[in-house]
Parts: C-alpha cells; sequence; structure tokens
C-alpha cells in the first residue's frame, strides 16, 4: 500500500483520482481549502483509508504537518482551472502555484517521494504555433485576465524544473488540455458544463465570439489514466508531458453536438469574445504515446453521452 497525497482531491480531477487510487488499495491524504473544491465531492470518498485536511497547500505550516511523513507520491492538483473561479480568487490561485507547489516540492524531497505536478495547456497562452508540443513555449500576456492562471502554473512549472535539476526531486509536470466529465459541477463556467447545463435547461446556449475557436476535450477517464502513468514511469522523471485529446474541435461544432445529443429546443446565441480567450488548440501527444504509452480512448461524442446522462440525472430531468 503507497502513501499518496492529493492536493485539491474536492476538486473534479482530484476527486475521481482519490477514488481511483482508493479503489487499488492505497492510503489516500486528500488536501483542500475549498476554494473552487466541492465538499458533496469527498463523499465518495468514506474509506478507512482516506484522511482529509482542511488546509491551503500554500500554508508554510503544512509542511510540518504530522500526517505529511512517509509519504511515497504527490499529485499537485490543486488550483482553481475555470476563469470564473481564478479569477475571482486571483491571488489564491497564483498563491497555491507557486508557494503551494514549493511546499509540495519541499515534502516530496524530504521524502524521497515522486511528485506529478498539474500545469496546463494554458502555459501556451494564445498560441502562434499549431498544434501545440511540449518544446513551444509560449504566447502569453502578463497583463491580463487570465494571467494569473497562466502564468501562475508557467512559474510552478519553474519550481519543479529547479527541485529535479539541484535536489533530484523525481518530478513530472503534466500539461492538461480541457478535461470534461459529468463531475464538473454545473456552475462551473467551463464550456462543457455550461452547454450541457444550458440545453438540459432549454436556456441559450452562450457561444463566445464566432465559434470558431477550436478546443481539444479529453474525456476524465483519459486523463486519470495519463497522469497514473506519468506517476508510475521512470522515463517521464524530469519531463513535461502533454495530456490532451489530439481531435481539435470547433467551439460551435460543440454546442450543435451537445444540443443535439441532449435533444435540447434551446438556441444557439453569440456573445463578445473574452480578453486573452486563445483562437486554437490542440495538442501533440507523441511524447505521452511514447514514453507512457498513453493516448485518448473515449471519443467527445462518446462521452458526452455519458455526461448528458449524468447531468439529467443531477439536475433531475
Amino acid at each position: 500500500m503507497k502513501k499518496i497525497v492529493i492536493t485539491g482531491v474536492a476538486g473534479f480531477l482530484g476527486s475521481h483520482l482519490a477514488k481511483d487510487l482508493l479503489n487499488e488499495g492505497h492510503h489516500v491524504v486528500g488536501i483542500d481549502n475549498f476554494i473552487s473544491g466541492r465538499k458533496e465531492n469527498l463523499l465518495t470518498l468514506s474509506n478507512q483509508h482516506f484522511s482529509f485536511l482542511e488546509l491551503d497547500a500554500s500554508d508554510q505550516d503544512l509542511i510540518h504537518h504530522p500526517q505529511l511523513v512517509n509519504i511515497n507520491e504527490i499529485y499537485h492538483l490543486a488550483s482553481p482551472a475555470s476563469p470564473k473561479f481564478y479569477q475571482q480568487f486571483p491571488f489564491e490561485t497564483i498563491n497555491v502555484n507557486t508557494t503551494g507547489t514549493r511546499n509540495m516540492l519541499e515534502i516530496a524531497k524530504r521524502c524521497g517521494a515522486k511528485m506529478v505536478y498539474t500545469s496546463t495547456s494554458e502555459a501556451y497562452g494564445d498560441p502562434l504555433r499549431h498544434p501545440q508540443s511540449e518544446s513551444y513555449r509560449g504566447n502569453v500576456n502578463t497583463w491580463g485576465p487570465r494571467a494569473c492562471y497562466d502564468e501562475a502554473k508557467r512559474m510552478g512549472e519553474v519550481l519543479c524544473y529547479l527541485y529535479f535539476t539541484k535536489h533530484n526531486v523525481q518530478i513530472k509536470v503534466a500539461r492538461i488540455f480541457n478535461t470534461y466529465s459529468a463531475g464538473l459541477a454545473n456552475d462551473d463556467g467551463r464550456v462543457i458544463s455550461n452547454f450541457v447545463t444550458q440545453a438540459l435547461k432549454g436556456q441559450d446556449i452562450t457561444v463566445y465570439g464566432d465559434g470558431k475557436q477550436t478546443r481539444s476535450f479529453c474525456y476524465v477517464t483519459d486523463t486519470i489514466r495519463g497522469l497514473k502513468l506519468l506517476m508510475e514511469k521512470e522515463s517521464a522523471n524530469g519531463e513535461i508531458m502533454n495530456l490532451g485529446n489530439p481531435n481539435e474541435i470547433p467551439i460551435l461544432t460543440v454546442a450543435q453536438l451537445v444540443k443535439s445529443l441532449s435533444n435540447s429546443n434551446s438556441s444557439i446565441t453569440f456573445h463578445p469574445l473574452p480578453k486573452d480567450d486563445p483562437k486554437v488548440r490542440r495538442p501533440v501527444i507523441e511524447k505521452a504515446k511514447g514514453l507512457l504509452g498513453w493516448e485518448p480512448r473515449v471519443t467527445l461524442e462518446e462521452g458526452l453521452k455519458v455526461t448528458i446522462q449524468q447531468y439529467k440525472e443531477k439536475l433531475n430531468l
């Protein structure tokens, strides 16, 4: 049995990952301060091998917490990830990805633990190179509403690089591209949760810009499998890895697909594009294929069908 720490355990990815690891028989120590995580996400984690610390990962005292000893693995997932939340909590977002990342790296260094840090495709900003490989350095605006997230994640990557090169910490970085499932809260503010909720409620489906901007959507089970493989593979130490679906799709097409699959009578309406919203997004995943043997298995239509059905149940429709 491994002792595994997950920061952001009450979040979308954190709770999915914790459930998987508990089912495999590991002891999980979850950390969350509920800024964007949800207490109801912890209800499925009732297990004798699960312990929870309601703490901020950026709290300096966390390093010396008596439960954070003899750790084998750390998944540092804590951070608001939706623009709705990181723009509401910009300083907290910066802190958890900088001070919080350093705290987790210090614990990993002390315990000799392996660590995965979840960065983001937003590290590429509004990319001038398409599709995006890990070698692309990005086109990020430091003076805008998304910078608190984009630049904080990039700084977190710098800290990981330093602890890998100077302290030999077994660190791996995942740049995650648009993960979805019904585990996203209805009011999360991300595109899939917005579209499905609006379609099922008969509300206008709100598309920003002309809808021609593209994204690559990865179902949660594929992302979780990628994170676990990243942790497992020694060949991934000191590497940055794209985890996402290379099937690129325009946002308007996603809206139309959600409307069709949910048999919705909603209208699709168009609204001004938010500042610094990326126009294109598609990962190159050859590195993940080669080092991890990983690629997505769930198609967008398959994932949306499951998501729509589960949202119907959540909304009592």
